[in-house]
């Protein structure tokens, strides 16, 4: 081993010319030359002796560059540097505080080299190629110098050796069969890594999975690998269907991702779209008469399905195929809710469709007639069935106006207002309806009929006493020649051939005084007094045998007839008596 040159010495020239003085002086006064020669040489060996221990003293060994932590692959190469300057002392590496040697070829350790010079003082360690159990700590030492130098030793160097992880492995094979909803677990292994592999799940879309995940690692036995584990959690849907998950693996040791992949068959219910594919209008509606056709489609795996249809709840015979025929629709079949069930050997499912119908107007109810005081409020109802909803218009017949064309009209009632209202509804391609309804007005009634009627004489004969009276009236009394007709308890004799009849009309009622058969005495002047809880009317009607003058001269029209003697006639109104004066002498019976 060779030793770095020692450096020169530097010599003081006042020692020198003492040492020159110390010799004369020893020559004069020896009487010996060559005694005093071999003393002098002597002394002079001693005296360089001294000086070269001094100077190895003086010179320390030291570290130029010092091993540092380092990573590696396995099957790559790595140095670990170590120089030194002024090296006296014999160096040697340590792994985890074993010796390796002090040759540079390191025998034993065939993969392990001291590499650089002696010259340069570099030792460093070459190790090719790497392997897991070089994984350790190492440190350059250098032993005492011979002169007493004392040895060094480096900072310890971490070697960080890493291993990439085998290919990953799903446990559940390559392909996996499931049924929807029912949550399965796919669990990938990568073995072996240093670190413990990174794994990753890829659905078929391509989209990285963060959720459902659980992840753990497991070291080997060699307790410096690891067995990395990642498990998914999934609910298969659908759309799972066919789709192929990825797991992939990596770790620091090689980045590049290795894969393996599941195909995943997804056994799931029939998913299904009901349809109106025949029979429709724009708009999905369907006209009232003619058929449609509806048609039933289902996704499903497995594909062995069968079809149920249901109409407004009631399972149909008509089909237990993918379309149903429906002939002839009218207007009850109105959201009336059509559904297909479809089952296979995981379950079944359906979907409905209601229809659509369109048809023309009706009125649910037509509009009713109301009897109201002045000023009263009241309200007008046009209920009317349609499809689409029907327009509405009401029309005030004195007027011919429109004055809404809401289906509830509401209205003050004045006796502008009072009278007829029509109400029409339409829908677009069918025939326009109406019905009308009467606003009346509560009053005392009036008699519209003639003051003379005829008949014949042994002929049938009717009196008839025309009625507006809102309200209804309470009573009508029939008289002749002052004396009241009572036709419910007839009096023996004249009153046997006389009848009564009231027929309603809109207005008010129709009082029918029937003779089954007309004799002169008969003939004559009546009395129609009409009764309501407003007031009274009457009326004096003469009756007159066809071919004949009258008998009685009539009043003049403007001119009521004035009795000779008035008679007062009481009628029951409202929980009172009120008496009025008739023109002939009036006879009523008990009220």
């Amino acid at each position: 081993m060779s030793h770095p040159p020692r450096p020169a010495r530097t010599v003081d020239p006042e020692d020198t010319r003492r040492t020159v003085a110390r010799r004369q002086t020893l020559v004069v006064a020896t009487p010996y030359p060559l005694f005093f020669l071999f003393l002098l040489l002597r002394a002079c060996v001693a005296e360089g002796a001294k000086v070269s221990a001094q100077g190895d003293r003086q010179i320390e060994q030291r570290f130029a560059m010092e091993p540092q932590d380092q990573t590696a692959i396995v099957g790559s190469r790595v140095t670990l540097p170590c120089r030194v300057v002024n090296k006296s002392g014999q160096l040697q590496w340590t792994k985890d505080d074993f010796g390796l040697g002090t040759h540079r070829n390191l025998s034993g350790f065939e993969r392990y080299t001291m590499v650089g010079s002696d010259e340069e003082g570099d030792f460093s360690l070459d190790i090719s190629p790497v392997m897991l159990d070089d994984d350790a700590k190492y440190q350059c030492q250098v032993g005492p110098g011979k002169a007493g130098t004392p040895g060094i030793r480096s900072r310890f160097a971490k070697l960080t050796v890493l291993v990439p992880p085998e290919a990953p492995k799903i446990v559940q094979g390559d392909f996996m069969v499931t049924t929807e909803d029912r949550e399965i677990e796919l669990e990938c292994v990568s073995v072996g890594g240093k670190p413990a592999a990174e794994i990753t799940w890829i659905d078929g879309l391509g989209t990285v999975l963060t959720k459902g995940i659980e992840y753990m690692k497991e070291p080997l036995r060699d307790a410096r690998r690891y067995t990395a584990k990642s498990i998914l959690k999934l609910t298969p849907k659908k759309e799972h269907h066919n789709t192929t998950f990825t797991c992939q693996a990596q770790n620091t040791a090689d980045r590049t991702y290795r894969s393996v992949r599941l195909k995943l068959e997804v056994k799931y219910a029939p998913k299904v779209h009901i349809a109106v594919i025949g029979g429709a209008l724009n708009g999905g509606r369907i006209l009232e008469g003619t058929e449609v056709r509806l048609s039933c489609r289902a996704d499903a795996n497995p594909q062995d399905l069968t079809y149920r249809w249901f109409v407004g709840g009631e399972l149909s015979e008509a089909s237990h195929s993918q379309e149903l025929l429906i002939g002839n629709v009218s207007r009850e079949y109105h959201a009336t809710v059509v559904r297909c069930e479809v089952r296979n050997a995981v379950g079944r499912s359906e979907e409905s469709e209601t229809l659509d119908i369109s048809y023309g107007p009706s009125f649910r109810q037509q509009p009713s007639s109301i009897e109201t005081d002045l000023n009263a409020t009241v309200t007008l109802t046009c209920d009317v069935d349609g499809n689409p909803t029907p327009d509405i218009l009401w029309i005030h017949e004195p007027t011919d106006q429109v004055v809404s064309s809401a289906s509830n009209l509401t209205l003050t009632v004045t006796h502008e207002t009072a009278g007829r209202y029509f109400c029409k509804a339409s829908v677009p391609g069918f025939p326009e309806v109406e019905a009308n309804a009467t606003v009346l007005l509560r009053g005392p009634p009036t008699i519209s009929s003639p003051r003379q009627q005829f008949g014949a004489e042994h002929d049938r004969a009717q009196l008839e006493c025309d009625v507006r009276s809102i309200p209804r009236p309470r009573q009508v009394v029939w008289s002749f020649n002052g004396r009241e007709i009572n036709t419910s308890e007839p009096l023996a004799g004249a009153d046997a051939d006389y009848r009564t009849l009231e027929t309603p009309t809109p207005n008010g009622v129709r009082a029918t005084l029937i003779l089954n058969r007309c004799r002169p005495e008969h003939f004559g002047r009546y009395n129609c007094t009409v009764v309501n809880g407003y007031g009274v009317d009457f009326l004096e009607i003469d009756f007159i045998s066809k071919g004949t003058s009258s008998i009685l001269t009539p009043p003049p029209p403007s001119t009521p007839p004035q009795p000779t003697n008035p008679i007062t006639t009481c009628v029951l109104m409202s929980a009172y008596f009120t008496c009025y004066a008739a023109v002939q002498p009036l006879v009523l019976g008990p009220t």
